[in-house]
């Protein structure tokens, strides 16, 4: 089955927020864990990611900071805000509730 190379931009916002409430990191960071946590089965790619982390700071649920990263390099980290957690709270129970309903019409027989 091929990979999915691209997400629901709902989607997207969402796990760039559950991603953020574990800890701060840089945007190629935030991919990866994407990747890895979904067991390589969603990827993200720069013209999805950076400007979904764009809108998200823009809703100030996010905030950034310039740091050095891992490999010594200057890094633009993002981490969540008090908004940005309550918007998480309010986009998980909105998606459980939208992926509730979709499974119920896949499932039907």
């Amino acid at each position: 089955m091929s990979k999915p190379t691209g997400l629901v931009q709902g989607a997207l916002d969402l796990l760039i927020l559950k991603i953020l409430a574990l800890e701060p990191m840089h945007g190629w960071a935030i991919a990866q864990r994407i990747e890895q946590m979904s067991n390589d089965v969603l990827q993200v790619g720069q013209s999805a990611l950076y400007p979904a982390l764009h809108k998200l700071e823009q809703n100030g649920w996010i905030e950034a900071e310039w740091a050095v990263s891992e490999n010594h390099r200057r890094a633009k980290y993002y981490s969540l805000t008090a908004a940005g957690k309550k918007a998480l709270a309010q986009e998980a129970a909105q998606w459980e509730r939208l992926a509730g309903a979709i499974t119920a019409i896949v499932r039907t027989v």
